[in-house]
């Protein structure tokens, strides 16, 4: 297989640039092919240019082979060779070697750092350009969101890192531009700040896919949920939850967002339009497409075609997390559930997410189980695309475009990539505020508004009341593993939790289905190369190597005395 990655936005972008300049004496304007320095700053259609490459560089997650779901306990990679199995099997990060390629986030170094200087360009040559003052403002606020939100990766994934708001120059500035890694803390407090003073620039509606005043306060709350939860908060501030709680209640109160009523088509283009994102990034097929359904989904469909990869195979793990369609989890003893019949009345989100045995799915019936030759049979060899799980993934997959051979370097999809949606919202405030004050009223009320999501036909039914609040942390967190499923979130909740290394030490489950006796026996099996291990110190990842090499500033790998002042996880000694 071969992936043909053609830029064919910029050749877009290039043919229309030059189209306008066609006639520039008649018109006045600056030739958009010919674009300097100097004049790139002079009109805001220009500048605008700029900015909307620093867009291009958000994370692209309708069109990667190996997404970051794949690095949690939700998903593995159908084919072998797929980073996120040796990297998680081994646990195999280290200052040389960690991830290189084909991840959703962007996680690396480097590569973050190239967008934080564009960010800090932008900002730099338009705060002292002739633009209109109401461009300045809202363009820069944009800017200062992008910049925050690549720092906010690389928070994530590395602890403390060095801050940089200003453009460096090797040749200028000389050794000036090594800057020393600030801790956790003072990372935190700077994109806190950072995007509070954006939201105060930034317009509460927006066109689609730019940054609005609810995206900045998205990121902030979901920062500072980070920041309160027990990885970086270890005596347990119960203000740093009072914070979180705080801004995310200030988003629900812009009454703007409102849960779209279809979970399935939310992830679809017929659900494009809706008032539920609150950050995106838009695909448009032919410039800028997705390539997720020939990547992630069911590897054959109707007549044998091979029309995936199935680069995502949902595990059992994730599958048993699913309520029933009464609201209760399957562990209850009166639930409904029957290990022997086990997606008999499941809630809704499960049959628009999981494609599993017998499920109809492009066309055909798809089946997992042992025994009847087909192209979709659990693959046990691990020998094929064929799923490892038992499942494939039907979430934000399109089955009203053409797969399969033919279009393998067609990026036909239209759907939205969310970054932000109104759901996670409010998981996100009850569980601040569950964690702050108790399980309230308030709580009870987010928690419940996903659950139903459409009010005329709820999904589940309201959480039962009386719950403590350990019960309710747990209720919370199985919501936000199904809502938020396949949607890149669920590595970081398991980091921030800090339950990692108690949940990868499971490994990863896969349900086997075989005739016996005339009838359909059901038994969770762990997944072929299905064993994960997780050490205290993969909690962040790695410095690489040259960065240390190349920056005297940053002395320690693994913060020496100061453990974890610095951000770094001891552990990291080579």
């Amino acid at each position: 297989m071969k992936l043909v990655m053609k830029k064919l936005y910029y050749f877009v972008v290039a043919i229309c640039t030059a189209l306008t300049a066609c006639d520039d004496s008649l018109l006045d304007v600056i030739p958009r092919d010919r674009l300097s320095d100097g004049n790139i700053w002079a009109d805001e259609s220009s500048a605008d240019l700029f900015l909307n490459d620093i867009y291009d560089k958000l994370p692209d997650g309708n069109n990667y082979q190996d997404p970051f779901e794949n690095f949690s306990d939700n998903s593995m990679n159908g084919f072998s060779w797929a980073p996120s199995r040796s990297l998680e099997r081994e646990s195999s990060y280290t200052p040389y070697a960690y991830p290189d390629g084909g991840i959703t986030l962007n996680i690396y170094w480097d590569t973050n750092y190239s967008f934080i200087r564009k960010c800090n360009i932008f900002i730099k040559e338009v705060s002292k350009s002739n633009l209109s003052d109401n461009y300045k403002k809202e363009r820069i606020a944009e800017a200062r969101f992008l910049r925050a939100f690549f720092y906010h990766i690389l928070w994530m994934n590395y602890g403390g890192v060095p801050l940089i708001t200003e453009p460096l120059d090797r040749i200028t500035q000389g050794d000036e531009i090594f800057v020393s890694r600030s801790t956790v803390e003072e990372t935190a407090d700077f994109l806190i700040d950072e995007l509070r003073l954006a939201a105060v620039d930034l317009s509460i509606t927006k066109e689609p896919g730019r940054v609005s005043k609810g995206a900045a306060l998205a990121l902030k709350g979901w920062i500072e949920l980070y920041f309160a939860s027990p990885l970086h908060n270890p005596d347990n501030d119960l203000r740093r939850w009072e914070q979180a709680a705080a801004t995310n209640q200030e988003i629900m109160d812009l009454a703007v967002y409102h849960l779209y009523p279809d979970y399935g088509k939310l992830f679809l283009p017929e659900g494009n339009i809706n008032e539920e994102g609150i950050f995106y990034r838009q695909y448009y097929p032919g410039a800028k497409g997705g390539r997720e359904s020939s990547y992630m989904s069911t590897p054959y469909t109707g007549n044998g075609g091979h029309t995936s990869w199935g680069a995502v195979n949902p595990t059992h793990n994730l599958v048993a997390d699913y309520a029933m369609s009464n609201g209760k989890t399957i562990d209850e003893p009166d639930s409904g559930y029957d290990e022997q019949n086990p997606y008999l009345n499941r809630e809704k989100r499960f049959y628009e997410t999981i494609v599993y045995d017998g499920s109809y799915w492009y066309n055909t019936t798809i089946y997992t189980r042992l025994g009847m030759n087909s192209l979709n049979e659990l693959d046990l060899s691990d020998a094929s695309d064929a799923t490892n799980t038992g499942y494939n993934l039907r979430k934000r997959m399109n089955p009203n475009i053409a797969l399969g051979a033919a279009n393998w370097d067609g990026a036909t999809s239209s759907q939205n990539y969310y970054l932000f949606r109104y759901a996670e919202v409010l998981l996100n405030y009850a569980e601040a505020r569950n964690e702050s004050v108790g399980p309230d009223v308030s709580v009870y009320d987010a928690v419940n508004a996903v659950r139903e999501r459409n009010p005329e036909e709820p999904y589940l039914p309201k959480l039962k009341e009386g719950l403590s609040k350990d019960e309710m942390r747990k209720a919370i967190r199985r919501e936000r593993r199904v809502e938020l499923a396949f949607e890149d979130k669920r590595r970081f909740d398991l980091l921030r939790w800090k339950i990692a290394e108690e949940v990868y030490s499971q490994g990863l489950q896969a349900m086997r289905i075989e005739e016996v006796n005339g009838r359909l026996k059901y038994t969770v099996i762990q997944a072929p190369d299905g064993k994960r291990k997780f050490e205290s110190k993969n909690y962040v990842f790695p410095v690489p190597r040259q960065v240390l090499d190349q920056n005297p500033k940053i002395l320690e790998q693994n913060g020496g005395p100061d453990n974890w002042e610095n951000g770094q996880n001891p552990g990291y000694d080579k």
